[in-house]
C-alpha cells in the first residue's frame, strides 16, 4: 500500500469496475476524493456507502467531461471544496469496434476519441496551472495493450488510446520541471463481468484484475513514482 494521507485525488470514471476498484484503493491509502461521473444520482452513495455522509473526505461531482466549460466547473468546485488537488486519474473512456476502416463511420471515429482523448486533454489542461502554482501533483491516465499496435477491426479504438500515450508523453514534457508526475497505464484484458459475459470461452484468470491497476496507479500517485515521468506501463495480468 502506498500512504496518500489526505492528498486530494479527482478520479473520472469513478462508478465503472476500474472507477471503483481505485476509488477502494485510494480510501485505504487515506486520500481525499472527487469523484466524477456524467450524472449524480443515489448511485455514488450506492456504490460507496462507506463515504456516505462524509464530506470531508468525499464530493460527488456531476460532469461531461468533453464539455469545456463542465470540466472547468468540475475542477473549481474541487478547489472550492478541498482547497487543493495533488492527483488526476483520468479512468473515463471507453471502446467500440468490431468494423475494419473501410466500414468504420466518422462518427465511430469521433466518438472514441471523444470519450478517450477530449476528456483526459481538458481534465488534464484544468488542473495543470494549480499544480504548476503549487510545484506538486501527479496525473495518472489510462490508455490500453491495443494503443501499442494495430490489429483489425480495432483501428479506431487503438488511435483514440495510442494518442492517450502521446499526450501523458508530451505533457510530462513540459511539466516535470514543476515536480509535476504524467504517466499512464496500459491494461490487457480487464476481468470484469462485462467481458466475461462478452467472450463466455476465455480463460478468466489470465486477465487483469482491476484490483492489481488500482495498485498501480496508486504506486504512480505516490512518492514512490516521484522520478518516472512519461512512462506508459503495461499492466497485462497474465494473457
Amino acid at each position: 500500500m502506498f500512504p496518500l494521507a489526505e492528498q486530494v485525488v479527482i478520479v473520472t470514471g469513478a462508478t465503472g469496475n476500474l472507477g471503483g476498484a481505485t476509488v477502494r484503493a485510494l480510501q485505504q491509502a487515506g486520500a481525499r476524493l472527487a469523484l466524477v461521473d456524467r450524472s449524480i444520482n443515489a448511485s455514488f452513495d450506492q456504490r460507496f456507502p462507506e463515504l456516505a455522509g462524509k464530506p470531508e473526505r468525499y464530493l460527488p461531482l456531476k460532469a461531461d467531461l468533453t464539455d469545456e466549460a463542465e470540466v472547468e466547473a468540475m475542477v473549481e468546485r474541487t478547489l472550492a471544496h478541498f482547497g487543493v488537488i495533488d492527483g488526476l486519474v483520468n479512468i473515463a473512456g471507453g471502446y467500440r469496434g468490431g468494423t475494419p476502416v473501410h466500414e468504420t463511420d466518422l462518427a465511430t471515429l469521433q466518438f472514441l476519441f471523444d470519450l478517450n482523448v477530449r476528456t483526459m486533454f481538458l481534465t488534464s489542461r484544468a488542473v495543470l496551472p494549480h499544480m504548476i502554482a503549487r510545484r506538486k501533483g501527479r496525473i495518472v491516465s489510462v490508455s490500453a495493450r491495443a494503443a501499442l499496435q494495430g490489429s483489425r477491426n480495432m483501428a479506431a479504438y487503438s488511435l483514440a488510446k495510442a494518442a492517450v500515450i502521446r499526450l501523458t508523453e508530451s505533457m510530462a514534457a513540459e511539466v516535470k520541471q514543476y515536480g509535476i508526475n504524467v504517466n499512464a497505464i496500459l491494461p490487457g484484458t480487464i476481468d470484469t463481468p462485462q467481458n466475461r459475459a462478452d467472450m463466455p470461452q476465455a480463460d478468466y484468470s489470465r486477465w487483469v484484475a482491476p484490483e492489481a491497476l488500482a495498485d498501480v496507479i496508486l504506486f504512480l500517485l505516490s512518492d514512490a513514482a516521484r522520478a518516472i515521468h512519461g512512462a506508459a506501463i503495461p499492466v497485462y495480468g497474465l494473457s
